[in-house]
């Protein structure tokens, strides 16, 4: 991500990856040891995004947006609320409400967090992204202050009753996000 937006040019064509990661905690460049609660030997990966500390793992979907903002023409706040916008479009469709919180980014379902954000814009160029938690393991959360909010609950499609693959999510998930950045 790094090598692809340092390279960039006007005409470089925007990605976007869709992955899923093997277990690891990432820790933004606000990140905090102190929000890193117990060593469960899991490696602890410090990243160029904003935010605190947060975990990926499998059955996460987690989607990369190298994206040139200037020529979509609207800024970080607004790519912000169309990738949360995905999520909630999403979690619709599978019949979860879930919401925006004041103050603290990403898409939350009855209080607890079950999409995360973290970016960083370089030139006016955007990389890393967004995660969505679909069914996984969720434990390794207990170890840490997700986003860096103590005792923050963390929740997973799975566990709100949507009976979908995390392939299919994330194919879904990239449709909605391309719809909501399709409207520029």
């Amino acid at each position: 991500m790094q090598a692809f937006t340092a390279t960039r040019t006007a005409d470089t064509p925007d990605e976007i990856w869709l992955l899923q990661h093997p277990p690891l905690f990432t820790l933004g460049m606000a990140g905090k040891s102190e929000h890193l609660l117990n060593d469960i030997g899991i490696p602890v990966v410090a990243i160029d995004r904003g935010g605190q500390v947060t975990y990926h793992g499998p059955g996460q979907i987690v989607i990369y947006l190298l994206l040139d903002l200037r020529r979509r023409g609207y800024g970080i706040k607004e790519l912000v609320r169309r990738m949360e916008q995905a999520i909630i479009d999403l979690l619709a469709e599978y019949g979860i409400t879930a919401e925006r919180m004041a103050g603290a980014p990403g898409v939350y379902v009855a209080g607890a967090k079950i999409g995360a954000l973290g970016l960083r814009v370089k030139n006016g160029c955007t990389y890393h992204g967004l995660s969505l938690n679909v069914d996984m393991d969720l434990t390794p959360f207990q170890a840490i202050n997700p986003c860096g909010y103590a005792g923050m609950a963390v929740t997973q499609i799975s566990d709100r009753g949507a009976g979908t693959s995390v392939q299919q999510t994330g194919e879904a998930l990239l449709a909605s996000l391309l719809r909501q950045l399709a409207t520029y």
